[in-house]
């Protein structure tokens, strides 16, 4: 009985601290040498494990007691682009093989398997729903086929996924399936209405994904009415959109919430939807209670804000001039030098002679210096330039107000004194004035 006791305890220590892995395969082998897993966490990830991708091959040992829930894996810089998520059961090992067409492909995980499949079936109920409506089709028995398909898909992944992780993302992503049949504009306005019917914001294992983040962005940004509108009124439902998470939001921690938000803003500013990412920024970001603890964020929101195209230029004043005075030119352009930098020594002088003439353009040099002994001499040599100074160098207010990193910096004005292209060279400076015919 004694060997019987010890045994059985041996195992159960085995179970408990039982070690499981991630292995499979990448393709094309020479594009990847490196895998790093990070477990997800409401609004952040935690490092967990890493390995090495050999000819292809990767094992990675996740650590012993690793927690269920999503994990990412990072398979190239930057991170915020070469990644894709698992679900972890803490019971499985998980087999996969990645491509950068397909994906990752799951051989062995029922977990992974049943949400992939799960996803792939009713994504497909929803693409005949929208041909049916694209077509114009007025076939109401083929109408209902489609909806009973889409509900058989939903309720069936839903019984089958039971007591998995998988569950709670396949209930979450129960869409609105219509009970009779309703035109294209009834669909789309009641689909939104019902949008956030099955979606649990405060479940903590949604949070511990991407999968709310992306659920509430493609929410804020595709749910717009069919008709042609303008970027200005589609920024506005945007903003209401916006207005509509955060009102589902208030019962989460500030931390998600913060986090929610900076995801809108990021998606916002990069697709140019600026005033919807000033809107964000205004109404739910700059004031968050989290907003202490990312303050690097804040401060690179602010710079954009204050930098991004279509802007007016940061005010600047010098001995003989400002920005907001400069007049009689169609463009003008910003340039951030010093007298000691041996590209700007370079690039300026170029410049200074391809623009020779030209009076629709204007150049205000601005030199970030400690002191003036080599800026008196080489400001000389460009006559053609308004030159202004700015004593601090790197530290000078001018070079935090438009934050100047290297030297030279350009930025190009219209002639209301917007931003309109910040060229990385002279020779990228001179194409973009030719390009517009300047």
């Amino acid at each position: 009985m004694k060997k019987l006791i010890v045994v059985f305890i041996f195992i159960s220590a085995f179970v408990i601290n039982a070690q499981n892995t991630i292995s499979g395969t990448f393709s094309p082998a020479k594009d990847y040498t490196w895998l790093i897993a990070y477990r997800l966490k409401p609004g952040t990830q935690v490092y967990s494990a890493d390995t090495a991708i050999n000819n292809g091959d990767f094992t990675l040992k996740l650590p012993e007691n690793s927690a269920p829930g999503t994990y990412r894996l990072v398979y190239a810089m930057p991170q915020e682009e070469f990644y894709f998520d698992v679900i972890y059961n803490g019971k499985e090992d998980i087999i996969l093989s990645f491509d950068n067409e397909q994906g990752a492909l799951f051989t062995a995980s029922e977990e992974n398997i049943l949400f992939g499949t799960y996803f792939n079936e009713i994504q497909e109920a929803e693409r005949k729903l929208i041909a049916f409506y694209s077509e114009g089709s007025s076939d109401e028995k083929k109408y209902r086929a489609i909806l009973k398909k889409f509900q058989e898909v939903q309720h069936s992944y839903e019984k089958r996924s039971a007591g998995t992780i998988s569950n709670q993302f396949i209930k979450a992503n129960r869409s609105y399936i219509p009970s009779n049949y309703e035109s294209i504009q009834q669909y789309v306005e009641n689909r939104k209405v019902a949008y956030f019917n099955s979606l649990n914001i405060t479940n903590s294992t949604l949070q511990a994904s991407g999968f709310l983040t992306d659920k509430i962005t493609n929410y804020v940004f595709t749910s717009l009415p069919l008709e042609q509108i303008d970027k200005d009124e589609t920024e506005k439902i945007m903003q209401a959109n916006v207005d509509t998470v955060y009102k589902k939001l208030a019962n989460v921690s500030d931390a998600y919430s913060f986090h929610i938000g900076y995801t809108l803003w990021t998606q916002a500013s990069g697709s140019n939807f600026n005033d919807t990412a000033e809107y964000v920024f205004t109404n739910y970001l700059k004031n968050s209670p989290s907003a202490i603890s990312n303050k690097e964020i804040i401060t690179n929101i602010e710079t954009y804000n204050r930098l991004h195209l279509g802007v007016l230029a940061p005010e600047m004043t010098w001995k003989n001039g400002s920005i907001s005075t400069l007049k009689g030119a169609k463009n003008y352009i910003l340039v951030f030098w010093s007298s000691t930098c041996g590209h700007c020594l370079k690039e300026l002088p170029e410049l200074h002679k391809k623009l020779s003439g030209n009076t629709n353009i204007k150049v205000i040099a601005i030199g970030l210096e400690d002191n003036n002994t080599y800026w008196d001499i080489e400001s000389a040599k460009l006559p053609n330039f308004e030159h202004a100074i700015a004593l601090g160098k790197w530290d000078s207010e001018y070079a935090a107000l438009y934050n100047i990193q290297s030297t030279p910096s350009y930025f190009i004005l219209d002639a209301d004194k917007h931003i309109i292209a910040k060229p990385e060279t002279d020779k990228d400076v001179v194409r973009f004035l030719r390009e517009k015919g300047l």
